[in-house]
């Protein structure tokens, strides 16, 4: 593992699993199983990661609680434009601009992941404030995904 090779160790790992369901209890004490899709846990003091785009921050949050959300906060930004019509949007070379003037270095991904195709992650953020409390706030500089 990198942290490894590097010597170094990690304070905390934090994870931001979407779409899989979880055995829950709601405020009534009701067991039920809560299918998250499009969203993250978020009980009370639960650490997550809402990440922006390609070029975008990520947020570094811990959920409030919030029960009427079923204990959940957005998993990311979300697309505002579909795969289609983000590949049709946006070339290839246009992309790699794009990411050069960020700073940002992609290995793999592909135009229907291109920055554009996703909400803007501050009005995201905002809308969420009865949901998590932000701990810190990152810039990508390094983007790995999955090439189509």
């Amino acid at each position: 593992n990198l942290l490894n090779a590097l010597g170094l160790k990690a304070i905390c790992v934090v994870e931001n699993h979407h779409n899989y369901a979880w055995k829950d209890k709601l405020a009534d004490g009701q067991e039920v199983i809560i299918h998250r899709k499009g969203a993250t846990p978020a009980h009370s003091g639960e650490l997550g990661i809402i990440p922006g785009s390609m070029t975008a921050p990520a947020y570094l949050i811990s959920g409030k609680g919030s029960d009427h959300a079923l204990y959940s906060a957005s998993h990311g930004a979300g697309r505002a434009m579909s795969r289609q019509k983000a590949k049709e949007s946006m070339t290839s070379s246009a992309m790699k601009k794009q990411l050069v003037n960020a700073g940002v270095t992609l290995i793999g991904g592909s135009v229907e992941e291109n920055p554009l195709a996703y909400k803007d992650i501050e009005q995201v953020i905002t809308a969420q404030h009865e949901l998590i409390d932000i701990h810190g706030k990152f810039y990508p500089r390094i983007v790995r995904m999955n090439k189509d």
